[in-house]
């Protein structure tokens, strides 16, 4: 089923996403994001990547411990439209050159009065909206948003990992590839406005 999650689209379904859709509209994917079965699936791979807590200091075993009550939680306030994000927790991470760097810590369980999931639901809709073809009515054939991006693409995405783009680099220099450029557009153009 390539990227498409088998909890959320069926084999009809992702016949629909290859051929495309009339108008190249789709319509209703709130519905696919809302399903338990749908939301379940985004919880076991939240779970999987056991992160840190965000804001509101809910840990991933905390939240397992009453999984069910909070995502039936979560469903209804996806539903009646009352889910809210919540502030993503900001802490700094070393690089690999001895700098920092920020990252967000999205909630798992967000605060008390908004019963939300922050991770969850960004997982959910990333597993929803991720297989569906990016119409290009000028420029070829219907395809998904995944494959948009370049073959050396690893950042980010299904399948790929630090690992297997590190196996590429080990390749390329075999292949007798000798040059590697590493472009950070953020701090690029920082030290651009305060050098140049």
């Amino acid at each position: 089923m390539g990227v498409a999650e088998a909890s959320v689209w069926t084999e009809r379904m992702v016949s629909a996403l290859g051929n495309g859709v009339t108008a190249g509209k789709w319509s209703r994917l709130i519905d696919k994001v809302v399903r338990p079965t749908t939301l379940a699936a985004a919880w076991r791979k939240v779970a999987r990547n056991h992160g840190a807590a965000g804001v509101d200091g809910q840990s991933i075993e905390r939240f397992a411990a009453q999984a069910a009550r909070y995502l039936q939680e979560l469903q209804h306030s996806l539903k009646e439209g009352s889910y809210r994000p919540h502030p993503v927790k900001r802490v700094e991470i070393l690089t690999g050159d001895g700098r920092t760097r920020p990252l967000g810590i999205p909630t798992v369980k967000s605060l008390p009065q908004a019963k939300a999931g922050d991770r969850i639901v960004q997982t959910a809709l990333k597993m929803v909206v991720e297989p569906i073809p990016r119409v290009r009515p000028l420029a070829g054939p219907r395809t998904c948003f995944e494959t948009q991006f370049r073959p050396g693409s690893y950042g980010f995405r299904p399948g790929r990992s630090c690992k297997a783009a590190l196996r590429e680099v080990d390749r390329l220099l075999k292949a007798g590839y000798s040059f590697v450029v590493d472009a950070d557009l953020k701090s690029y153009s920082t030290r651009s406005r305060t050098t140049g």
